[in-house]
This record gives C-alpha cells, structure tokens and sequence, in this order.
C-alpha cells in the first residue's frame, strides 16, 4: 500500500517533471528576449512560430529569439500579441482557446525590470516564468487547535474544475504588485475585508515546474498566512469558487494526496504543515525531499 508520504512525494515529483529524465527539456529551446533567457520553447512551438518571421529568428544555437527591431517592452509586446491573435484564431494550439485577455509580465528573474509583457494563456507556449499569490487561511478553535479554510472551485473554471484550492489565489497580473494582487483577490473571491487581508503575513515562496501538452509551467507563488477570527466566514464573491470548507488540520493533511486537491494548492498546504510542526524530520522520512520539492530554482 502507497503511504501518505509516497503519494506526497509523487504529487511533488509530478509538479516538477520538467527536471526529471525523459523530460521535453532536451529538445525545448530557450526562449531569449533582449539577451536573456526568459523561457523555453517546446520544438513543436519552436517550429510554428518559424512561420512568423516578422517577428521571430529562426532558431539558432538552441535559442529562439525576437528580430532585432523589436527593441522595447511596447513593440515586443504588440509584436508578440499579433502572432498569438492570429494562432488563436487559427485555432492550431489548443492552450489559446482559454485566451483570459489578462497580461502577464516576461522577465529573467521577478527583480529584473520586465522586457515584454504575453497573454496569459499563451506563457506555457514559451515556457516564461508565471507568478501568483496564495493565502493559508486559518484560524483557531476553542482548544487552541488550528483549523483551515480550504475552497472547492467553481465547475466553470477553465482549470481544475471543481478542486479543492487554497481560501484565495490568484494571479501576478501585469502593473499589479503581490500586496494589491493578495487585498483584490481577498476581495474578489471571498469577500474578506481589506482591514482583515492587510493582516495576511507573506511567509515563503513556492516554486516548481512542471510540463504538460500545453507546454511548460514555470511557476512560483509568494505564500501567505491569514490567522482569521474564529467567527468569520468567507463567502462567495465572484462566483470562482463554489464553497467554503473548515477542516481540521488532520483532515486537510489527509485530503491533500487526495485527486480532490489542485496539486500546487496542496503544495502550499504542505509548505504550511512543514513550517507549523506538523511534519517533523524524526517523523517524515521524506521531510527533506519535500523541502526540496517546494522551492525549485526556476
């Protein structure tokens, strides 16, 4: 019988595929925007985006990169955004029918200033860097236990349908710093108060990639904490999740190996039950690999 702690470990190691043998990784080539690497290109992307020359080289030492021309965050991002309005209307690349008219910004690291800026949907195709936010929403009960609020999304979400998720997530959107990003999702999704969000504490990073049929996910999530009064219920507020559950922190540990979990969501759930005790080393035999498997270099 698989354990707990091997069915965690598999979450992790598939949440980071892109670094494990037989990976696309070999074949990917790197994405280069103004002389730095901001992504990867899987072939099959690599070889549909050759037929766009105005805007891309061809491919040369294992790199794709932007025609010379296109030398600012403006023309490269326009640039960019015309090729994919017309592979989405193409209907080619299956990931670009969740278009989501939200902007993502394309840069090396998340200090560097940003070289371009890409439709959401489009990001796994160049394998750019994707960033969020995630709160632990928590609070505790008459014994001084913890216990945490865990959402069910919404059956129309493009992704994940109908999973267990953290209480709000949410997107980097581009121009939106991570504390505006935290308050408006807090807001949006549900209905906690910006005086109670503005509590939330950023407590660590989580950071993995993993790759699909839609390409590479490169994706890193600054983590909150949100200790909530005992008496305060989120409710439903632009209709993203459906429910709101509060569940001790056995049976949250207990649900996140479940297939009910969104895999990254459970992620930071096992980040939280590692930095509150609840998993210890003389315990948790793969203690340091989960450690590891949290904070990836991306």
């Amino acid at each position: 019988m698989t354990t707990w702690s091997e069915k965690m470990l598999q979450v992790l190691r598939r949440m980071n595929n892109f670094y494990s043998p037989g990976s696309s990784r070999t074949t990917c080539l790197r994405f280069v925007v103004g002389g730095e690497q901001v992504g990867w290109v899987p072939s099959k992307v690599a070889s549909i985006l050759s037929t766009f020359p105005e805007v891309f080289n061809p491919p040369h030492g294992g790199a794709i990169t932007l025609c010379q021309n296109l030398d600012s965050y403006g023309m490269r991002s326009e640039a960019v955004d015309s090729v994919l309005q017309s592979l989405r209307t193409d209907g080619l690349l299956t990931v670009l029918k969740g278009w989501r008219d939200e902007k993502y910004e394309v840069m090396p690291r998340f200090c560097d200033t940003p070289l371009m800026c890409m439709e959401r949907s489009a990001t796994s195709l160049f394998g750019v860097k994707r960033y969020g936010v995630h709160i632990n929403g928590y609070c505790q009960d008459e014994n001084g236990e913890l216990r945490m609020w865990v959402g069910r999304r919404s059956m129309t979400k493009q992704t994940y349908p109908g999973k267990l998720d953290n209480l709000v997530a949410g997107g980097l959107a581009a121009g939106i710093g991570v504390k505006n990003t935290l308050i408006k999702e807090c807001e949006e999704e549900a209905c906690i108060p910006e005086n109670i969000a503005e509590t939330a504490r950023p407590v660590s990073t989580v950071s993995y990639t993993y790759e699909d049929e839609e390409g590479v996910f490169p994706e890193s999530q600054f983590v909150f904490d949100l200790e909530l009064p005992p008496e305060f219920k989120p409710k439903i507020g632009d209709g993203e999740v459906q429910d709101f559950y509060l569940y001790s922190m056995d049976k949250v540990k207990e649900l996140l190996i479940s297939d009910d979990f969104k895999p990254n969501c459970a992620m930071v759930v096992l980040d939280f039950l590692i930095r509150h005790s609840y998993i210890q080393p003389d315990t948790e035999p793969y203690y340091q690999e989960f450690v590891a498997g949290l904070h990836h270099t991306l």
